[in-house]
């Protein structure tokens, strides 16, 4: 099915009704024509949408023409405060949001192009919110995603122990073969730290998944993270039309080992919110 593509940043603020089915499901690959995500409106009353920065619009007949090869869908997932936002920040935007920010209500969206090899990918990158009672909205948008970053804080023992119940949610609401990451964030808090590097590989292990540690406070692969996904997924789509060898070849975790920092964490001992 073709998904058209949002002008705006949509900011899902709450669910006011439950007969909606939510976004439709859509077949492999990725959009390489224009799509357009669940929009606001008189049709569909469950979403509340504001406007942004025409930065964010995507290629569309509204916005100036921008050439995009794939569009693929990325979802940032995990408990609230992992750092979600702070991530998606870093990566848009090369910042660090430090201090007090409003936490992610609902579902809110940037889009970022990255170059793979001679490849224009446009990633649409989804950031939910963490909490409980906003879990029947975000569920709807998993179906039509194409990647997922799960991330957990290095900090937080609670938010690693929840990984697995998230990993359950990912089984009963995504696609299939929807490429999925594990990532330990705000590994620059060295002193502040809880969770073992080891731990989080050996998990990753268990569900045979990509994993590393992050920081959106030192940009530490964040990079590394959004251009592996984008790799992944273009890889997926040429391999889908018979593409070259070379990209059938590819494989997430050896790109993720040829390309991670000598380091295994981070040793700041300055620790804020990422």
């Amino acid at each position: 099915m073709n998904r058209q593509e949002p002008v705006a940043v949509a900011r899902v603020a709450r669910q006011q009704s439950t007969g909606s089915t939510g976004p439709r499901s859509s077949d492999w690959p990725p959009s390489t024509s224009n799509s357009r995500a669940p929009q606001a409106g008189a049709g569909n009353p469950h979403y509340a949408a504001r406007r942004q920065s025409s930065n964010d619009s995507a290629c569309s007949a509204q916005a100036t023409p921008e050439h995009c090869d794939l569009h693929c869908k990325v979802m940032l997932l995990g408990d609230s405060g992992v750092g979600k936002t702070c991530i998606l920040t870093r990566f848009r935007d090369g910042q660090f949001l430090s201090g007090n920010y409003i936490t992610t209500v609902g579902i809110d969206f940037r889009n970022k192009m990255v170059t793979v090899d001679d490849s224009q990918v446009k990633l649409q990158i989804w950031d939910t919110a963490g909490q409980e009672r906003f879990r029947s909205v975000t569920h709807a948008y998993y179906r039509d995603a194409h990647a997922l970053l799960l991330l957990y804080d290095v900090t937080n023992k609670q938010s690693y122990d929840n990984i697995r119940a998230w990993l359950g949610e990912i089984r009963e609401y995504a696609q299939d073969d929807v490429v999925i990451m594990l990532l330990g964030n705000k590994c620059d808090c060295g002193s502040e730290r809880i969770v073992r590097r080891e731990d989080g590989q050996r998990l990753a292990n268990e569900y045979k998944v990509p994993f590393m540690e992050t920081s959106a406070k030192t940009g530490l692969n964040v990079e590394l993270a959004f251009h592996a996904v984008a790799r992944e997924l273009k890889a997926r789509a040429n391999k889908q039309e018979g593409g070259d060898s070379d990209d059938a070849r590819f494989n997430v975790q050896d790109y993720l080992r040829q390309h991670q920092s000598q380091r295994n964490s981070c040793l700041s001992s300055n620790c804020l919110t990422t």
